[in-house]
């Protein structure tokens, strides 16, 4: 049995911190979810950290449904929760609603998540009242990387904070389930947690959101292009692979690989009659 949005909210009642990790993938996905977090995001990340992309901006519905079946397909326990790429529901609420429904009914998915707060309270209204569960996205929104002037804090004047607690307050009543805080002071991330009354979900908000999550590429080591001062690397599975592949290159090129361990054997009299 998948975990619930109610199981979630009750995560946040009873002080349970939340865990969420995004994948992308069916090896993945099955490993993060053998290894029981509840809440798998198959971010639009990908569009970083899979596809090479310089922002989130460029991945298609097609690539996130893509990406979404491989990790349903490896998941019996998280809830998974399809990212929304850009220009896909801001267009119009018919739009919204359409695409949340893909994620659901071809995906596979159980959630959605977008971007933005006030300005997209009504579709998440009406997405949600269509039965389909919304977790909502605000302060540094990567969607909206080329307005914001680049991966920058946000909330740090009192009128850009008040605007994400207002955000945060729009969503709540907009019937959205949980809400990711990315990259907002810690103070205002633990103010708007104690505000309303559906988990936060941090990332680069400081300890006091209801959960955390994380690219996995980030914890793993396995992206090297960058890493985010809100990251922790739990591992670098970077320079294990590279070891690994300049292993199997070299013993190829010596000859040592493959070995009879490696190789199929061949019944001796047939070998004898093909010669």
């Amino acid at each position: 049995m998948r975990i619930t949005i109610n199981q979630v909210k009750e995560m946040k009642q009873k002080g349970e911190k939340i865990t969420m990790l995004t994948a992308y993938d069916y090896a993945t996905a099955k490993l993060v979810d053998e290894a029981e977090i509840p809440l798998i995001l198959v971010g639009d990340s990908l569009g970083m950290v899979v596809l090479g992309y310089e922002t989130t901006i460029p991945v298609t519905m097609e690539e996130m449904l893509h990406h979404t079946k491989a990790v349903v397909r490896g998941t019996k326990k998280a809830m998974v929760i399809g990212d929304m790429p850009f220009m896909t529901y801001h267009v119009s609420t018919e739009d919204a609603l359409y695409n949340a429904a893909s994620f659901i009914q071809e995906g596979g998915a159980q959630a959605v998540k977008l971007e933005g707060g006030v300005t997209v309270a009504e579709k998440v209204k009406r997405i949600v009242e269509c039965g389909i569960p919304v977790m909502g996205h605000i302060g540094l929104t990567p969607q909206s990387i080329h307005q914001f002037g680049g991966f920058k804090l946000q909330g740090k004047t009192p009128e850009a904070a008040k605007s994400v607690l207002e955000d945060a307050r729009a969503l709540e009543e907009a019937g959205a389930f949980a809400i990711v805080l990315e990259t907002v002071p810690a103070p205002l991330a633990k103010l708007i947690t104690q505000k309303i009354g559906i988990p936060t979900i941090g990332i680069g908000a400081g300890p006091d959101c209801d959960g955390q999550v994380q690219v996995i590429n980030d914890i793993l080591g396995s992206f090297a292009d960058f890493v985010p001062k809100h990251a922790k690397q739990y591992a670098k599975l970077t320079d294990i692979i590279s070891k690994a592949v300049s292993s199997y290159r070299d013993e190829v090129k010596a000859g040592k690989f493959p070995t009879e361990k490696h190789s199929h054997s061949m019944d001796e009299k047939l070998l004898a009659e093909l010669t």
